[in-house]
């Protein structure tokens, strides 16, 4: 469906009506409006966008509201939701909403979504008014915290801002909805409103000190650069793009600046990246060449470095060593908001010079980790993407979760038409993406409509309609996994086309109306190998990654998660190809103790999956089963034993366990594990469930690294172990063991861990807690 009216994303468009300052970069590429890019039937994305707005409507705008009305003392037209929206993060789904919407009604043109639009931002100007300084927000406590900051008085951590949690990243996501409601459905009363909320930033900001500022910028602080660099785009007032530079950080985005060893390593993803996304509008704003380079750097590390084979990344949201992932598979790898970030970052960088290589990670990480985060009969969203063999999808409920995934995912699902076509700067017009939909392609007088099963299979047809003939050149990708090259056919007939130094199968000719191109990519099964191990692979088919089914109930896990046995490493001589299901493959004889079918990982929803599978042959397997299935069982036996799992120096495990500590502890982070350690004789303290009366003891976690340490561990006020780290192995985690007294747990669900440096020494560091049954 097309509509009237003009909108304008955030992507460099070709003719940018609301944006009054012009790149100042030569770009190579543009993309498209939304809204001239309509999504056909017969996809997995339609139908992920038709149940993610049917989710969208079925919230409640006044429910979103409940906390903008009382923190402007205005009386609440409902209550709140649960989850993060009757926390800390109070007020960023609303920002998430109102993009999502917006992006909604230029997908879809459904005037439902531009109404809400439209009612969410006059009631985000009647508390604005309200409060009489320019802000508006939801966020507990908020003018002490605000009041505190801009007088320079900080308290900063990995996540928490003077007591709140994370508040520049909820300030980030109303800005940048209130951004996309003048965007993409043309409310200059957004415009408004989100200029004074730009203004109030600059009120806070402006008189800190570097010291200070650097202090505040320790704690997460989402996109504040691009927002703000977007609203000087928006209006040519330069003071809004001298203060999206106040939002610039020494300790990330100078070292990338600067070309230094990876700074992003140990550190948490979605922190990270959308500082890159600002620093490339910037660059696009500026043409400030350390601006291109934090955000180029940054992708190229991401990627190359730290990603699954989902085009996903992070363990437990963090990054770990470079090119380390072997040992960090987990039920909490993937957070679908990296993939979401990345995905704008990419955007970016493919309208700077094209190249096949970004939009074969966007088209990865769209089937993989995008559509793979929602269950399509429910529209609910993940948080981690479990990527562990054996693992198993947790989705968001509907109205009592409102993490950031389930934010971010409301948009993911409402903008698939982006990025599958841009216009080159010649005239050209690159098709990134195999997803049947319609063009319109205003400046050609054309529309190119693409028909395809793909990803069932490798071919696709782009039909060309034009009111009088046209000369231009098509582009087309040639996917990373078509490695047997490709068909392409022009109104039937084969023709011979070559890869460009782009990637691109370049078809130039004077087109006329209904011409059609017809291309084929064979697909093929195919294995991926871990960076840092050559036997632990993942199994793909075409751009797909595929998951094996293990059942509806929980596989033991020595007995119960298959490895491949086999001396044979060619995927395609064992996995068959189903007769009646094109995307589903049949293991034959390799499976140890028993065979699989694969299917795509995005069709795995409460099944228990591996991704990742052990390559064995059978001279490895008599010499390593014993201790494979040692260690294996060592893990299992700590998991039944345990009652409660503290991973230190993460967000929400620290907040979900009531953390506390001196000004003198920090999270740090070892080959991909965070922890926490405590200095000057500080302290650091949190809750851990237990079993009332049975016999119970805390395991610890450290590494051989840390020596000259000391420190005791108390459990409710009362000394239980006094510690003392002399070094061992190096680059090696281990386990210590402490009882806690019978006295200390009686009649308790609940205790209280606190580890106490001693003699000027540093507690820790601790990169893990356990109570565990005796």
């Amino acid at each position: 469906m097309q509509f009237t009216g003009y909108s304008q994303s955030y992507l460099p468009e070709k003719n940018n009506a609301k944006m009054k300052v012009k790149p100042a970069i030569g770009l190579q590429a543009y993309a498209f409006n939304l809204k001239d890019v309509q999504l056909l039937d017969g996809s997995p994305f339609k139908k992920a966008m038709d149940a993610d707005a049917g989710y969208m409507l079925a919230l409640q705008p006044d429910r979103l509201l409940n906390r903008f009305y009382k923190n402007a003392a205005l009386p609440p037209k409902d209550s709140a939701y649960g989850g993060w929206e009757s926390e800390g993060l109070s007020g960023h789904t609303l920002g998430h909403y109102l993009s999502a919407c917006a992006m909604m009604y230029a997908s879809t043109g459904n005037k439902a979504f531009k109404d809400r639009v439209d009612y969410i931002v006059g009631e985000l100007a009647k508390c604005q008014a309200a409060r009489k300084t320019g802000y508006v927000g939801a966020i507990p406590n908020e003018d002490s915290l605000w009041y505190k900051v801009q007088h320079g008085i900080i308290k900063s951590g990995g996540f928490d801002l003077n007591g709140a949690w994370s508040p520049w990243y909820t300030v980030h996501k109303v800005m940048a909805g209130l951004v996309d409601a003048y965007l993409y459905c043309d409310n200059s009363e957004a415009l408004t409103v989100v200029k004074k909320m730009a203004d109030w930033t600059g009120d806070i900001v402006n008189p800190l000190t570097d010291e200070q500022r650097q202090k505040m910028l320790k704690c997460e602080y989402g996109g504040m650069n691009d927002v703000l660099a977007n609203i000087y785009s928006i209006t040519d007032d330069k003071k809004y793009l001298d203060l999206s530079y106040k939002f610039y950080d020494d300790f990330v985005m100078q070292p990338l600046a600067e070309g230094k060893e990876d700074p992003l390593a140990g550190k948490h993803s979605n922190t990270n990246i959308p500082k890159l996304i600002g620093s490339a509008r910037q660059y696009e704003l500026t043409s400030n060449k350390s601006d291109a380079t934090i955000a180029s750097r940054g992708w190229n590390i991401l990627v190359n470095d730290h990603t699954y084979v989902n085009g996903g990344n992070g363990n437990y949201e963090y990054l770990g060593a470079p090119d380390k992932l072997n040992d960090a598979l987990s039920d909490n790898t993937t957070e679908s908001c990296c993939a979401y970030n990345m995905l704008k970052l990419t955007g970016h960088l493919f309208s700077w010079q094209p190249n096949s290589n970004l939009a074969d990670y966007y088209e990865r990480a769209l089937y993989n980790d995008i559509l793979a985060s929602q269950n399509p009969n429910t529209a609910m969203m993940l948080y981690f993407e479990p990527l562990r063999m054996g693992g198993k999808k947790d989705f968001s409920d509907s109205f009592n979760t409102f993490t950031c995934c389930v934010g971010s995912g409301m948009e993911n699902h409402s903008k698939y038409t982006e990025d599958i076509y841009f216009e080159g700067a010649d005239g050209s017009l690159y098709v990134n993406l195999f997803i049947p939909s319609k063009l319109n392609w205003k400046d050609k007088k054309a529309t190119i409509t693409q028909q395809t099963a793909y990803p069932e299979s490798g071919t696709t047809t782009l039909t060309i309609n034009t009111t009088s003939p046209a000369t231009f050149a098509i582009k087309i990708r040639q996917p990373w996994w078509a490695t047997k090259g490709a068909t392409v056919k022009v109104n039937g007939k084969d023709i011979n086309v070559q890869k460009d130094a782009e990637g691109y199968l370049v078809v130039s000719r004077k087109w006329s109306n209904n011409n059609k191109i017809e291309v084929n990519f064979p697909m093929s099964l195919y294995s991926e190998r871990m960076p840092d191990n050559k036997d632990r692979v993942a199994l793909l088919y075409g751009p797909l990654v595929l998951a094996g089914n293990l059942g509806d109930t929980m596989p033991d896990p020595i007995y119960g998660t298959p490895v491949l046995l086999t001396d044979n490493r060619n995927v395609n001589d064992w996995a068959v190809q189903d007769n009646t299901q094109p995307l589903v493959f049949h293991m034959q004889g390799v499976g140890k103790p028993f065979d699989v079918s694969l299917s795509p990982f995005y069709k795995n929803l409460h099944n228990y999956y591996s991704v990742y599978w052990d390559f064995f042959t059978n001279a490895d397997w008599n010499a390593r089963q014993a201790e494979y299935e040692a260690e294996k069982k060592r893990q299992k036996e700590i998991d039944e034993q345990t009652i409660d799992v503290m991973r230190l120096g993460q967000m929400q495990p620290e907040r979900d366990h009531n953390l506390q500590s001196s000004e003198q502890s920090y999270a740090s982070d070892a080959f991909g594990r965070t922890g926490r350690e405590a200095r000057n004789n500080g302290f650091f303290s949190f809750d851990m469930k237990v079993v009332p009366n049975q016999p119970t003891a805390l395991l610890c976690t450290y590494i051989g690294d840390d020596k000259n340490r000391m420190f005791i561990i108390l459990v409710d006020g009362v000394k239980i172990a006094s510690v003392e780290l002399k070094g061992s192995t190096p680059g090696k985690f281990f386990d210590e063991e402490y009882p806690i007294p019978a006295e200390l747990i009686k009649d308790k669900d609940k205790i209280v861990v606190r580890v106490q440096a001693t003699n000027g020494k540093t507690a820790g560091r601790m990169f893990g807690c356990r109570t565990i049954r005796k």
